[in-house]
C-alpha cells in the first residue's frame, strides 16, 4: 500500500509547546516552570508558560525552557534528561524535530516548597482562544 498524501497537516505551536511542557514536567527534579518573559509574569498564566518556541529561515525550531528545580538534584542530569525527553515527545507526537532544546534554570526550590500539579498545565480553556 502506496502512502498517499490526502492533504496538508499544521501543528500549531501552541500544541507543541503543551507536548513540550509536559514531557518536562514528567522529568524527576523539575518542580515549576518559569515565566519567559516580564509580559507573562504580568498577565494570567499563560498556556506556553516557561516554554518559548523559535524557528529561524531555514525552518529549524529551537526550544527555551525556562523551569525551577528542586533542591539536592544534579542540575546537569536533569536538564540532559529534559532535552532526551522533549526530543522524544515532540518527534514520538508530532513528527517535528527539534534542532535545540536550551534549558534555562531560574533557580533551584527549597525541599519544603510544595510541588505543582500536572494538571496546572491545563488552566487554561485554549480553545477559546
Amino acid at each position: 500500500m502506496a502512502n498517499e498524501q490526502l492533504g496538508e497537516i499544521v501543528i500549531a505551536p501552541r500544541v507543541l509547546e503543551k507536548i513540550i511542557a509536559i514531557a518536562t514536567a514528567k522529568v524527576e527534579g523539575v518542580h515549576s516552570f518559569a515565566n519567559k518573559s516580564m509580559s507573562d509574569s504580568l498577565s494570567m498564566r499563560t498556556l506556553g508558560r516557561g516554554v518559548a518556541l523559535h524557528t529561524d529561515e531555514s525552518g529549524d525550531i529551537t526550544v527555551d525552557i525556562y523551569l525551577y528545580l528542586e533542591y539536592g538534584i544534579s542540575v546537569p542530569t536533569v536538564a540532559v534528561a529534559i532535552q532526551k525527553a522533549v526530543k522524544s515527545a515532540v518527534s514520538d507526537m508530532a513528527e517535528v524535530e527539534l534542532s535545540a532544546v536550551n534549558i534555562h534554570v531560574a533557580g533551584i526550590v527549597p525541599e519544603k516548597s510544595p510541588k505543582p500539579d500536572l494538571k496546572d498545565l491545563f488552566d487554561e480553556d485554549f480553545l477559546n482562544d
